[in-house]
């Protein structure tokens, strides 16, 4: 009897271990799915786009396909222009970003190639249709809507929201600072003129001219710069007539385009503008297109080139 107890005993012994094995193994399963879901939990973080949605990264974005020039050249001010694997045909700074695959015109994107690129997340825009980008979402492709920057503020407020996407919001903090120091080197400067210049600037030339006026970004880089548009009095992007341009008599004329073989040349032999003071004193002046146009880390600069343009005493 007693050999038939021992070897119970060793049983129950034996079973208690087996099952105290499992129980350890179980535990300790249990314990490394709750470390991976609570780092999960710590490395995922969420963002809210200018649509109002609230955009959740489990992980920091690997790559990207940008679908407007100014938020590339944002990407690669902020560090991290090496991720994107599409951009748009209007892509052309810095020149690292010439090299990046084509998907969009800024119109209109080739969706079966940004699907076969697999990006973490597209950075996309609301000029458009309202559902363009549903394609990609319905794939399950993240998409982040940045609306298109009419002020100064607006561009500060993009650089933050991209840098906390690309998780790099100290780099975001230092570019804005950067870019708000440069604008006023510029407006310490151009604050020493009493009497700003009249300015006419053009984005379109003939036969359908067209300038900015209030409520448009170009007025900002006017206004940072101390110079009045003579055009101020209209709202957004107008079309004039040449007999208006010659009438408010621009001191200075700025012209952003750069299609046409010679816009300064034309613009100075229009039949009729010899009237105008900056006709006659040759005060025609051309302005980098894409710094000028773009809502982008660039507007510091847009400011500076409008104020050496208008002011160029101030600068010798």
């Amino acid at each position: 009897m007693k050999k038939l107890f021992n070897l119970q005993w060793l049983s129950v012994l034996l079973l208690a271990l087996v099952l105290a094995g499992c129980g350890t193994a179980e535990d300790t399963k249990n314990k490394d799915v709750s470390e991976d879901k609570q780092k999960i939990e710590q490395t995922s973080y969420k963002v809210t786009d200018d649509r109002g949605v609230e955009i959740e990264f489990k992980e920091v974005p690997k790559t990207v396909v940008s679908l407007q020039p100014s938020n590339t050249e944002i990407l690669f001010a902020l560090g991290v222009g090496d991720k994107i694997v599409g951009a748009t045909e209007y892509d052309t700074y810095p020149e690292a970003a010439q090299k990046i695959e084509r998907v969009s015109d800024t119109v209109n994107y080739n969706s079966e190639r940004i699907l076969a690129l697999k990006p973490d997340v597209v950075i996309a825009y609301t000029i458009g249709e309202k559902d363009a980008l549903k394609p990609l979402e319905d794939a399950g492709i993240k998409v982040f809507v940045i609306q298109s920057a009419a002020t100064f503020d607006d561009v500060y407020g993009d650089i933050e929201q991209i840098a906390a996407v690309m998780d790099v919001k100290d780099k975001g903090k230092a570019l804005n600072d950067e870019i708000k120091a440069k604008i006023t080197d510029v407006q310490t400067k151009v604050k020493e003129v009493k009497t700003p210049k009249n300015v006419y600037l053009e984005i379109s030339p003939k036969p359908e001219i067209y300038t900015a006026g209030s409520g448009t970004f170009q007025q900002e880089i006017l206004n940072a710069a101390n110079v009045k548009n003579v055009f101020a009095d209209l709202d957004g992007w107008k079309q004039v007539s040449e007999e208006d341009v010659i009438a408010r008599n621009p001191d200075v004329i700025l012209t952003t385009v750069n299609y046409t073989e010679n816009p300064i040349g034309e613009i100075l032999a229009r039949d009729g503008w010899n009237t105008v003071t900056a006709i006659q004193n040759k005060a025609v002046q051309s302005l980098d297109t894409d710094i000028s146009n773009r809502p982008g880390p660039r507007i510091g600069e847009a400011v500076e080139l409008v104020a050496k343009a208008v002011y160029p005493e101030l600068y010798k």
